[in-house]
């Protein structure tokens, strides 16, 4: 199960070197258990540290990071491939590291990222994008309460890119968070997202906006299933999202023509 946890940033200050200007300063913002938080800002601007110091990857000279989960996924910009491990080798050498004794946890990811293909592949010769679907993978093998992921759709292709706000959506929807930087604009259709604006080395956080909770009657949600050519199902899920609609799946019609709804 996904774990339920939040995280909170209480007058929180880094620089990477003592000498050297603050990075982030005096960051005070708290992400809430079953929320996502956009984290934006132009290159530069401290969002990539703030998502390290959200998953303990950095530690602040200053303040305290309170309520950070014992799970916490973590999905870097770039994902380190320079590694002497195939994808299988790794994901199950990591699912050891992390206490799972069965590698099934390992390959249920691994088919459902679409890397079946990429078993015996070695990390250094994978694309960059199916290098990030590989660290991906490894923040998911145990449910985290947690979820950080940096520009996570960077190389990544169309089918793939659909997979990311639907398991950014399990977690949150499970009582977990999410923070999430992305300057394509890809997870703004998930419901209730918050930002977190990195400007000036600090943060200014805005409240969730279009959440469940705020929803009048002509706002609440209805489920619309459509049809559409197999071939054409990838691009239809990418329009759909970026026309601001929740896509909740994809299946096959059953073998007598019909959708396969109850």
């Amino acid at each position: 199960m996904w774990q339920a946890s939040g995280v909170r940033f209480d007058q929180v200050w880094f620089r990477y070197a003592r000498r050297a200007g603050w990075t982030l300063r005096a960051v005070d913002a708290v992400a809430e258990p079953g929320h996502t938080v956009m984290v934006l800002g132009h290159n530069g601007a401290g969002k990539s540290t703030l998502l390290q110091l959200a998953a303990g990857v950095l530690r602040p000279q200053r303040g305290v990071i309170h309520d950070r989960p014992a799970v916490i996924g973590w999905v870097p910009e770039r994902f380190p491939a320079d590694q002497p491990f195939t994808t299988r080798q790794y994901l199950h050498r990591m699912a050891e590291v992390r206490g799972l004794r069965d590698p099934a946890a390992a390959d249920a990811w691994i088919e459902r990222l679409l890397l079946t293909e990429f078993t015996g592949t070695r990390l250094a010769d994978l694309s960059k994008g199916t290098a990030q679907k590989v660290g991906l993978a490894q923040a998911l093998l145990i449910p985290p309460g947690l979820l950080v992921l940096d520009e996570p759709w960077e190389g990544l292709d169309s089918v793939a890119r659909t997979l990311i706000p639907q398991i950014v959506d399990e977690v949150t929807t499970a009582g977990g968070t999410v923070l999430v930087s992305d300057h394509r604009g890809e997870i703004t259709s998930l419901p209730g997202a918050a930002h977190w604006t990195v400007s000036e080395s600090t943060v200014h956080a805005s409240a969730a906006e279009g959440g469940p909770d705020q929803d009048g009657p002509d706002e609440a949600e209805v489920i619309v299933e459509v049809a559409v050519r197999r071939r054409e199902a990838d691009q239809a899920v990418v329009r759909l999202r970026a026309a601001g609609h929740r896509v909740l799946g994809v299946r096959d019609q059953d073998v007598h023509g019909g959708s396969g709804a109850p």
